[in-house]
């Protein structure tokens, strides 16, 4: 084999080599892009969750010191454990979030709720009062429970 042709043949390999090296660490950047892309998320869903508990802790303790109407604890409690625990919601005593929020779901909320009737309004909120007070206790209950239950 003449020598220019070793030579040839050394070259393109060197060079292959070189180029197979090059595609390599290319793929690993993007591999490690796509790992610390990953973690961040994973980051960001834990801290969420420890937002969204300390939340319901939050709502419990101001449900257990009346600073809360009960109906609105409810509806954001119920929204709050369909994120982190929704089969809480099927359990004793935390049952009580889902019935409640199943009974004034009905009713208008925000904007809705300015944009309708006052005497409607007076109406529902009856309504919601009755249903906060049939069910006042089991809901103090509840967010005791709550409060000390570990996520």
């Amino acid at each position: 084999m003449p020598p220019w042709l070793q030579w040839t043949l050394i070259a393109s390999g060197l060079l292959a080599i070189a180029l197979l090296l090059l595609f390599i660490i290319r793929q690993l950047k993007v591999l490690q892009g796509e790992r610390a892309q990953r973690n961040k998320h994973q980051a960001f869903q834990v801290r969420r969750r420890q937002e969204i508990v300390e939340s319901l802790r939050v709502l419990a303790l101001a449900i257990e010191e009346n600073q809360v109407e009960y109906s609105e604890a409810c509806l954001r409690i119920k929204g709050l454990l369909d994120l982190v625990a929704p089969e809480l919601l099927e359990q004793s005593p935390f049952e009580i979030f889902a019935q409640v929020h199943e009974q004034l779901r009905h009713m208008p909320t925000h904007q809705a709720r300015e944009d309708t009737d006052k005497r409607f309004i007076r109406k529902l909120d009856r309504e919601r009062f009755a249903i906060e007070t049939q069910y006042a206790e089991a809901i103090r209950t509840a967010a005791c429970a709550l409060r000390q239950h570990s996520f």
